[in-house]
């Protein structure tokens, strides 16, 4: 079992940055778990938007952040983060973190078993 908890959201205006972080703590060591980042934008289904392998650390990413978002993992600090760059009022949204004991990435948020509570990104035009 594991327990994530998410921070560095914020208000910034359109073209900027924000990195956000999430930190894992629990029983079982933080290289076992694949982690994803998924966000909800207001009035709208959760969607995925980037995820990292265990073990390979091979990276995914959602077609609407490709280019702009990228994430990184840190196993001696139990930490997965999401570089985000060049923001646009769409990437408005609460962001959450995920993981799952399974070497593969799934964007299909049901296929996760852990999550964080969440922080909130707003991005003005």
């Amino acid at each position: 079992q594991v327990q994530l908890v998410e921070s560095g959201g914020g208000l910034v205006q359109a073209g900027g940055s924000l990195r956000l972080s999430c930190a894992a703590s629990g029983r079982t060591s933080f290289s076992s778990y694949t982690m994803t980042w998924f966000r909800q934008p207001p009035g709208k289904e959760r969607e995925f938007v980037a995820g990292i392998s265990r073990y390979n650390g091979n990276t995914y990413y959602s077609d609407s952040v490709k280019g702009r978002f990228t994430i990184s993992r840190d196993n001696a600090k139990n930490t997965v983060n999401l570089q985000m760059n060049s923001l646009k009022p769409e990437d408005t949204a609460i962001y959450y973190c995920a993981a799952r004991s399974r070497t593969n990435v799934n964007t299909m948020s049901t296929e996760y078993d852990y999550w964080g509570q969440g922080t909130q990104v707003t991005v003005s035009s």
